[in-house]
């Protein structure tokens, strides 16, 4: 009986000397109180082990020598925010031939951005170039000569609900387009930004609006026209946990005319980047553009293969 009230006595001591969680609920959870962070105490419960209790759950608190602890004296833990300054990449990559046949193949693709508290701002800009010949032709022809410049500001009105106005002009010799001109407006939503799960950090927003398209043809002048055509893309990022230095990202754009759903336009492209030294990286993505309605004969779709060396900062 001796022994059974010393254990008893015990295990009464230590409940008072550890810090306790009144719920408003009801509950009380023994244990030992941590920080708070991102609206959330960080508690070591004795039987529950380490959890994370929203304060707006939370009645009050005790310390160990049952003195009430104010939520406001336990310390806040402020998440470090990514300082706001311009991020850009620019990657080139070049191949040449000689011999019993000549080519040149010229690429070059340059991108900035900025995130403020409440807006995000990102522009890209690239060009495509290749020539080639044979020994037999002994003459050299462009199979490619294309250039597309393209910026969006994006507005946040809550932490992932956000209005966009965006443009881009674009144009290819060999598809005879003199320049294609593309506005528009919309909203979109972050449902991912940096978001840390099981495989990595992901990033993922989706958008939709309206847009004004203007094409302008060297030939076929039918299709010189300006429409008005909806818009939906989605981007996506992705940063493995198992590869630091390695980052995925994949990007789409689909816009039918409004008055016509057979004619559209299509942009997509799939690939990522690796460090290679300091803040020099390598490049390789597939870019797909679709035309339903080219010039002339031309075809209706495009495909790009890129390898590049690139500095990002």
């Amino acid at each position: 009986m001796k022994v059974a009230t010393m254990v008893l006595a015990a295990l009464v001591a230590g409940v008072a000397m550890a810090d306790k969680v009144m719920m408003k609920s009801g509950a009380v959870l023994i244990g030992k109180i941590g920080v708070v962070e991102d609206g959330k105490l960080k508690f070591a419960s004795d039987d529950f082990g380490d959890m994370q209790i929203p304060t707006d759950l939370i009645f009050g608190l005790e310390n160990a020598v049952q003195k009430p602890v104010a939520l406001s004296e336990i310390e806040v833990v402020v998440p470090q925010k990514e300082p706001e300054t311009w991020h850009g990449s620019i990657n080139g990559a070049f191949t040449a031939s000689r011999g019993n046949s000549y080519k040149n193949d010229f690429s070059l693709l340059a991108a900035v951005n900025r995130r403020w508290e409440h807006d995000r701002f990102k522009a890209n800009f690239g060009y495509y170039y290749t020539e080639t010949s044979s020994v037999i032709t002994k003459q050299r022809e462009k199979s490619q000569d294309r250039w597309e410049l393209e910026a969006q500001h994006d507005h946040f009105w809550t932490e992932k609900f956000y209005h966009y106005e965006n443009g881009r002009i674009e144009g290819d010799d060999i598809a005879d387009l003199i320049y294609r001109l593309k506005l528009g407006v919309g909203l979109g939503y972050q449902w991912l930004d940096k978001t840390e799960l099981a495989t990595g950090k992901w990033s993922f927003n989706q958008e939709a609006g309206l847009a004004w398209v203007k094409n302008c043809y060297e030939v076929n002048p039918g299709v010189d026209e300006s429409y008005a055509a909806f818009r939906y893309a989605h981007h996506l990022q992705y940063l493995p946990n198992w590869a630091e230095n390695v980052e995925g990202f994949h990007n789409l754009e689909y816009m039918p005319e409004i008055c016509d759903f057979e004619n559209f336009t299509v942009k997509s492209d799939v690939g990522f980047t690796t460090k290679l030294v300091k803040d020099f990286d390598l490049l390789m993505k597939i870019e797909w553009d679709y035309n339903s309605r080219p010039s002339g004969e031309r075809k209706k779709h495009d495909m790009r293969y890129i390898v590049g060396l690139g500095y990002k900062w």
